[in-house]
């Protein structure tokens, strides 16, 4: 029941909302300017890092990137299906010339760290924690998941980014499904 009035919820929101403001073309870093993302990290690596965060540039520019977001560290099809698909393929992924696959979450990096850790994923993808929602929200591709009992989060996502700039972007109906945005998918548009 709660499953169901959460897709309902969530269907009606993503009926009514408008288009990503980041779109095929689109240049990631001048969407979101100055958001920075916090890379996944322990308590300890924090403090000694004062607590530093990467700006996008840093992330995106001269590279090509992989990046999928999700609505949650240690949430179900997260876990079992998303990370995974990524996970499985990275091979084929580096052998398509991709520097990097990253993961983001509306979570802190802390809580990124430790899932990362449980699904044996950090030596494949690099995770980042986007603790405040502000790189989904300048995106447009955040949602509101309270009905969940998971409050702002990140729409469920993938997109091949080129030195900045988007070169496939696929973003699901609601959070819930994943048909779009998994690895095989992403690979066949690279």
């Amino acid at each position: 029941m709660a499953l169901a009035l959460m897709r309902s919820r969530t269907l009606r929101s993503a009926l009514t909302r408008a288009y990503a403001s980041v779109s095929v073309g689109s240049d990631i870093v001048s969407v979101a300017p100055g958001v920075a993302l916090q890379k996944a990290r322990s308590w300890d690596e924090g403090v000694s890092s004062k607590f530093s965060t990467t700006p996008l540039k840093d992330i995106f520019k001269g590279k090509k990137v992989v990046v999928f977001g999700l609505p949650g560290a240690f949430t179900g099809v997260c876990s079992t299906q998303h990370v995974p698909s990524y996970k499985n393929n990275i091979d084929k992924f580096k052998a398509k010339g991709v520097d990097s696959v990253i993961c983001v979450a509306v979570n802190d990096p802390y809580v990124m760290n430790g899932w990362a850790e449980k699904l044996q994923a950090k030596e494949a993808i690099e995770f980042y924690g986007d603790f405040d929602g502000s790189f989904h929200k300048s995106l447009d591709l955040g949602i509101d998941l309270s009905s969940a009992l998971l409050g702002h989060r990140s729409q469920r996502w993938s997109a091949y980014v080129v030195d900045g700039n988007v070169q496939a972007l696929n973003v699901e109906k609601v959070p819930s499904e994943f048909k779009v945005s998994g690895g095989e998918v992403i690979l066949g548009q690279i």
